[in-house]
């Protein structure tokens, strides 16, 4: 992927947690109906802002889907899927996975991969985490069940191959980081003690930098939404100000991340 002739790969990515994001924090927020508004807000208004905004720069992504929000808004699921957007795993019910015994981690696997197939006539090929962490059963059961890519370790600007046991799996790995999240700057509730919203101006700043070197060194520029935050109406605009800004530049591609596993698949 190194070298002056090399297109950087662009992967836009949308985590529709919807009311899972909260529940996962707290189940409690089942019983709270303004909470759960939060989530809510990204299949209802999020997602159709997300569509339009592709769907007018010709540019198809990947959202990773929990199982239940599929359960719970199959529709919405269907229309992105009809758009052309790659559905990838993002477990079932979106509980940190670290805290999961392994019946329990193998039962949301499989739960919301045959929520995905049903829905889309295919198994999910790519894995994301719904916490940012791994159980120690997790990689193995990636490979056990052949899932094609992973996105969700930190730890370089370029695609790989996991290494488990000194041996090369064909796991690959599109690495992001926190700042090629949307939650950092902008996720907000009296929930969360601390937090502060960024402007979209700041943020332009920070992922227009990381773009700007990823370029120069033709590496990958992996960034990771959400529905319900990048979906406001200040921050949607952020989003295609970026794509325009993207699409400014010589010899870049938007991808899927199943069409840009496959085309590394057999070079990693």
């Amino acid at each position: 992927m190194d070298g002056a002739n090399t297109s950087l790969p662009v992967l836009l990515s949308f985590d529709l947690d919807a009311e899972l994001l909260w529940t996962a924090r707290d189940s409690k927020n089942w019983q709270r109906p303004v909470a759960l508004s939060q989530g809510a807000y990204g299949y209802r208004a999020g997602v159709p802002r997300i569509l339009n905004l592709l769907a007018k720069y010709g540019i198809t992504c990947t959202f990773f889907v929990p199982g239940m929000i599929i359960e719970r808004n199959r529709e919405v699921v269907q229309e992105i899927h009809a758009a052309g957007h790659e559905i990838a795993h993002h477990s079932y019910s979106h509980r940190w996975v670290q805290d999961m015994d392994e019946v329990e981690e193998r039962q949301e696997f499989e739960k919301a991969t045959d929520l995905i197939a049903g829905l889309t006539g295919s198994k999910p090929l790519g894995w994301r985490s719904p916490a940012a962490e791994f159980s120690p059963n997790t990689m193995r059961l990636l490979l056990e069940y052949g899932f094609l890519y992973s996105s969700n370790f930190f730890d370089r600007d370029v695609p790989y191959k996991h290494v488990i046991d000194g041996k090369k799996t064909e796991l690959i790995e599109f690495p992001f980081a926190w700042v090629l999240d949307d939650a950092p700057f902008f996720l907000y509730s009296i929930q969360l003690v601390g937090r502060v919203m960024m402007p979209p101006s700041a943020v332009f700043e920070h992922w227009s930098a990381e773009f700007d070197t990823l370029y120069k060194e033709r590496k990958l520029f992996n960034l990771a939404m959400h529905p319900q935050i990048i979906g406001r109406p200040s921050r949607i605009t952020l989003l295609e100000r970026l794509i325009e800004y993207i699409r400014g530049h010589k010899d870049v591609t938007f991808f899927r991340f199943c069409d840009l596993a496959m085309s590394l698949k057999d070079s990693l």
